[in-house]
């Protein structure tokens, strides 16, 4: 049974086979494992955009996908955001987070200590949703001639989303862990994970990924 299942309607279902959406697809020989905004400010209640309930069990997932990708010399890149200024630094966000006083407070957009990057593991810091949007992210990508990448992190229907549609759009199989990514909204969450297994990726066990990086050289 599929995450989704319970929240997609059944002639949803059958429109989407009837265009044949959906397939799993062969992953390819050299992933990379990007994370992305797993920051307290997303993963931790203390905070304004934070959600306790899905953040945390991510981080839990995602350290595990870690410790597997490190072992075998996959690539990682994090994401994360940084404290906003001015009105033109916070850009057209529908939210006011900003003003909060805990928008103050730099462990907002430190990535939590359970995950936190290795002294050669790239940190980029984003301002819009995709973790490809105005970064370097594509280049170093193809530096290390990735085909494949594993998108983790937070939120599902929003900078997880994005970034995978840029990454489908540069010709990249994409992979959701799907226990290795969380949102503020369950039904949000849910439909972002059917959406995109759709269309764009394969949103698969975090045990069949392992299981996939255990047969990568």
């Amino acid at each position: 049974m599929a995450i989704w299942d319970d929240v997609i309607p059944k002639e949803d279902l059958e429109m989407f086979a009837k265009s044949k959406f959906g397939g799993e697809r062969e992953y390819g020989k050299k992933p990379a494992i990007v994370v992305v905004d797993m920051t307290y400010g997303f993963v931790d209640d203390a905070y304004p955009l934070g959600c306790s309930k899905m953040g945390w069990p991510a981080v839990h997932a995602i350290k595990t996908l870690l410790d597997k990708g490190r072992d075998k010399g996959i690539p990682v890149f994090f994401t994360r955001g940084e404290h906003s200024r001015t009105p033109t630094e916070r850009h057209r966000w529908k939210h006011h987070a900003w003003a909060e006083p805990s928008a103050l407070d730099p462990k907002e957009h430190q990535i939590v200590e359970e995950i936190k990057p290795k002294s050669d593991e790239v940190v980029i810091t984003k301002i819009f949703p995709s973790a490809f949007f105005g970064t370097n992210l594509a280049s170093m990508l193809i530096f290390h001639n990735v085909d494949t990448v594993l998108v983790t992190g937070m939120v599902t229907s929003g900078c997880v989303r994005a970034s995978v549609v840029d990454a489908f759009s540069y010709n990249l199989i994409v992979v959701i862990p799907e226990e290795c990514v969380g949102d503020r909204g369950i039904v949000s969450h849910k439909v972002s994970l059917f959406d995109m297994h759709m269309k764009y990726a394969d949103v698969a066990p975090l045990t069949k990924i392992v299981s996939y990086l255990d047969g990568i050289r």
